[in-house]
């Protein structure tokens, strides 16, 4: 905020104190196994990965049995299976088993599927297995004139199946949740201070009236108003302003947020759903429940699939009636409905996203929900939160300017006051000072002064560091040989900070958040393709503006609280743009989770992680590009896979249907079988030539 003129000069960008609790294990699949996963055609709820993992391992060894002694299997070499007392009986036992076992997620799923009218990859898969489990069994028993012994594939089908959703749940992983994650910013304890005494209290026990401690670096366990005490206090996670801000008596704070630097008394005033965290958790759950509910890729090439074999079955079945025998009209109908569910299309999307996914994390970009994969695609703006996302969420000293000493001296002088303080702006000074090699003298008697800066005694002299409040308690003004570069810095937002020696202003420095080089390059790579870049941020319009202006970034949302962030990206929608939101902070989840896709720097907050779909392990926005790339990419390689995949199927089922049985062409059950697993492996070798794609954030440009 322009001049800080009521803040301490300290509220320079801090740290964000969340920043590093999280870990690239909160996505990782392996840590979360046992999870459930509910996007994508698998309708995956209620199962886990480990689940579809041990039923395929299951069924893989009992498939292997079940074609061992399949004659159909045999027949199309020309063999006999082995044979041995009761071994006819061994492709039913076993298949029965597989069918009840191992397809037993298809078959809840695809009822599932049936009652929501709404036909998937759940629906085909069980209506094709269930066709073959039938139509086996009548051949096993002798029922009926024919001759459809679909063990083998049934379990074959089964298997690959179990395979695909497999690998598609532990490709993506799952997630703890935002609202879980928004929940652990509240302390789990309070203390409450009753006659002057204190007493440890869980926070939830905390109700409006209540006067409690909160120590340096403790969260606030409650919305209330400060009753004694002056302390800077890191609110990034409800503003997203970079600065933290200097609270007196009478100020109101917030749950959640961070006590920097000085213990204070808070009287309670909201507790539970009436805390202004309640409030983002509330937004994060709207959001998240008007997200698209639109079906994946696969889903509706399942469906396709769905109704052309149910419409071709049901011909077939009345063709072969009135023309051939009631024989004929059900081995065709079987057989149209049994290769109408490809092997292919089971794997055809979940190896695409498993070998994406892959590449991907090499690339430092987790993707734990492949609708968002899919949807980057089609992302036509990208909608950067500005701190700690395009800037690094620190401070940096961009000017010095000094007054009868030199700027080197200055900057020793502001060095050696702010050696003792772990503050972020602190930090920066003393970085600053290394980095030019400038030597800093010792420091003796050091003292914060909430809402005023520091001072210490430097070679004898008394050196104090600070804003405009400082220069008020010292009854200084800005010397006149200053002004012009106070007035350019803080006309741009930087904070501005004075150092005084021994009653006599010396000199300024200016501060700023510092934008990543590789936020240049992220900028101009996505306007060449075709992408609108916009930035929002809770910080000053010419702060924000500052930064935009640098970047050269299309459009700037500034001053933006957390509920408006939400709005900012509905207001992008209604332009019909399909948005992207990249962010690190509990700020940004609502927004990340209303946005068409949202992107997590994992460098950020659990919060901002759980919120999204895709999450950059690390902090170069570069990787934004990247992953949009990869999107491109593996939808094309989607595409592919389903042309091949559906496609052999308009030209089987016909075949299967028996349309060219007058010229005497016809589609057997064994060779439609043999077909599909051909289908297989092209998809299978399509997948693999994804692996040919670097993820890699430094070849962008």
């Amino acid at each position: 905020m322009t001049g800080h003129s009521d803040h301490h000069p300290h509220a320079g960008t801090a740290q964000h104190e969340h920043a590093h609790r999280t870990t690239p294990g909160h996505t990782a699949a392996a840590e979360h196994e046992g999870h459930g996963q509910h996007q994508g055609h698998g309708q995956h709820e209620g199962h886990s990965v480990a689940m579809f993992r041990g039923r395929f391992w299951l069924t893989l060894a009992l498939t292997a049995v079940v074609v061992l002694f399949s004659p159909m299997f045999w027949h199309l070499f020309g063999a006999m299976p082995p044979e041995f007392p009761g071994s006819a009986w061994v492709p039913p036992l076993l298949g029965t088993v597989i069918f009840v076992y191992g397809g037993q997620p298809f078959l809840v799923g695809g009822v599932r599927e049936l009652r929501e009218r709404q036909p998937g990859m759940m629906l085909l898969i069980s209506m094709a297995i269930t066709v073959a489990f039938v139509a086996s069994w009548a051949t096993s028993l002798r029922i009926g004139g024919f001759d459809l012994d679909f063990w083998w594939e049934l379990a074959l089908l089964v298997t690959i199946m179990l395979l695909g959703h497999w690998l598609e749940m532990r490709a993506l992983g799952a997630t703890r949740g935002a609202l879980e994650a928004l929940a652990a910013l509240l302390p789990d304890e309070a203390e409450r201070i009753r006659d002057e005494d204190t007493e440890t209290v869980p926070a939830a026990s905390l109700a409006p009236g209540d006067l409690v401690l909160v120590r340096a670096g403790g969260r606030l366990p409650a919305d209330g108003r400060i009753e004694a005490g002056t302390a800077e206090i890191d609110e990034s996670m409800i503003t997203g302003e970079s600065k933290a801000v200097s609270r007196g008596p009478g100020a109101t704070v917030v749950a959640g947020t961070v006590v920097t630097d000085t213990s204070i008394r808070v009287r309670v005033e909201a507790v539970g759903e009436s805390t202004a965290l309640a409030g983002i958790q509330r937004m994060v759950a709207e959001a998240q429940a008007s997200s698209s509910r639109a079906q994946a890729l696969a889903d509706r090439a399942a469906a396709f699939l769905f109704y052309f074999a149910t419409a071709a079955g049901i011909l077939t079945f009345v063709a072969w009636a009135l023309l051939g025998s009631v024989d004929d009209a059900v081995t065709r109908t079987v057989t149209v409905l049994v290769i109408a569910c490809p092997h292919a299309l089971g794997l055809a999307i979940p190896l695409v996203i498993a070998i994406s996914t892959e590449r991907a994390a090499k690339g430092g970009v987790l993707v734990k929900d492949r609708l968002a994969l899919e949807r980057l695609r089609t992302v036509d703006a990208v909608l950067f939160d500005k701190t700690g996302t395009l800037t690094r969420g620190e401070p940096d000293v961009v000017g010095l300017a000094s007054v009868g000493i030199p700027e080197g001296k200055l900057l020793a002088l502001a060095a050696a006051a702010e050696s003792e303080s772990e503050h972020p702006v602190a930090r920066a000074i003393v970085r600053a000072a290394a980095q030019r090699g400038v030597a800093v003298p010792a420091a003796a008697g050091f003292a914060a002064r909430p809402g005023h800066g520091v001072e210490a005694a430097v070679d004898g002299e008394r050196v104090a560091v600070g804003g405009p409040a400082l220069l008020a308690r010292e009854g200084l003004g800005t010397p006149a040989d200053l002004a012009d570069d106070v007035d350019r810095w803080t006309a741009r937002g930087a904070s501005v900070l004075h150092v005084v020696r021994d009653g006599r202003v010396v000199g300024a420095l200016a501060l700023e958040d510092a934008v990543r080089e590789e936020s240049r390059a992220a900028v101009g790579a996505l306007q060449a393709r075709g992408v609108r870049v916009v930035m929002i941020t809770g910080d000053a319009r010419q702060v924000a503006s500052s930064v935009a202006a640098d970047l050269g970034i299309d459009e700037v949302f500034a001053e933006v609280l957390p509920q408006d962030k939400g709005q900012k990206v509905a207001e992008l929608q209604r332009r019909g743009l399909k948005v992207a939101m990249v962010g690190d902070g509990v700020n940004d989840a609502p927004a990340l989770a209303r946005a068409d896709v949202g992107i997590a720097i994992g460098a950020g907050t659990d919060v901002a992680i759980e919120s999204a779909g895709v999450v950059l392990a690390g902090n170069d926005p570069r990787s934004v590009v990247s992953v949009i790339e990869l999107s491109r990419a593996s939808y094309r390689k989607m595409w592919e896979n389903l042309a091949w995949a559906t496609g052999y199927n308009v030209l089987a089922v016909p075949l299967a249907a028996g349309v060219l049985a007058f010229a005497g062409v016809a589609l057997s059950p064994a060779a439609g079988a043999v077909l599909m697993s051909l289908s297989t492996i092209v998809v299978a070798l399509n997948a693999q030539l994804l692996r040919r794609l670097e993820v890699d954030p430094a070849r962008v440009g």
